[in-house]
């Protein structure tokens, strides 16, 4: 590529000591054929920048949630990530069925919880592709199997309840209170048009030595097959 645009060079300030009208439409042509080429190439580097973009604020989502829950843990006696309750609460859940808990710490109370927690698993991965062949692939896709929240509510798009083109998103006040002060009060925002955001949090339960802890999962809803991370405390 260097040695291609040292020869235009070359070549231009040949013709301006004279060279044909032939050599000139050469080098035109050379020219057009470097951009044409170029140019793909340029597309291709912008949507990796971008891809990189939305990884570096999923991953500073994530580190931040982390540090959270263990200022919880020292605070409150158990952990639990921006907008839950409590520890065994969950945001988010098997569409259509809303958020759930797991506050009964009985015997069969535990059985059941934790078959609340891996439903609300299954659903997610299905989301993220890893379990369902299709997955969360464009952000308004309407067949979710789970239910997601915005990271930071308004102050993402300024919308309420939904995102800024329509797509249903949950919208958590305490999460979008909780989660701004950890940046400062400025939102992360993708860098990709379409997206932006969202999490869900699967819910702990038992208590104890039965004790398991609340899972988060976070997605850029641009394509949350690609772009997405977890943490589990």
């Amino acid at each position: 590529m260097k040695q291609i645009i040292t020869s235009i060079i070359k070549n231009i300030k040949t013709m301006r000591r004279g060279n044909s009208l032939a050599e000139f439409a050469v080098t035109t042509a050379v020219m057009a054929t470097l951009s044409a080429t170029a140019a793909p190439m340029l597309s291709k580097l912008s949507e990796g920048g971008k891809a990189e973009k939305t990884f570096e604020h999923i991953d500073k989502i994530i580190k931040q949630a982390g540090i959270f829950y263990q200022e919880q843990a020292e605070r409150e006696g158990r952990g639990r990530f921006p907008g839950q309750y409590k520890f065994n609460h969950s945001i988010g859940g098997i569409d259509g069925s809303g958020n759930y808990e797991n506050e009964d710490a009985s015997s069969q109370g535990l059985m059941e919880a934790r078959d609340r927690s891996y439903a609300h698993h299954d659903a997610i991965l299905r989301d993220l592709g890893l379990s369902h062949e299709d997955g969360w692939r464009y952000f308004n896709q309407e067949n979710r199997n789970n239910e997601w929240y915005s990271v930071f509510g308004e102050a993402d798009h300024n919308l309420e309840n939904v995102n800024h083109n329509g797509a249903n998103m949950g919208y958590n006040h305490q999460g979008m209170e909780e989660w701004l002060p950890l940046f400062g009060h400025e939102a992360l925002h993708s860098p990709y048009q379409d997206g932006l955001y969202a999490y869900t949090v699967v819910a702990g339960g038992g208590s104890g030595d039965d004790v398991y802890p609340p899972v988060i999962y976070v997605v850029d809803i641009e394509n949350a097959v690609h772009y997405n991370n977890d943490l589990t405390p």
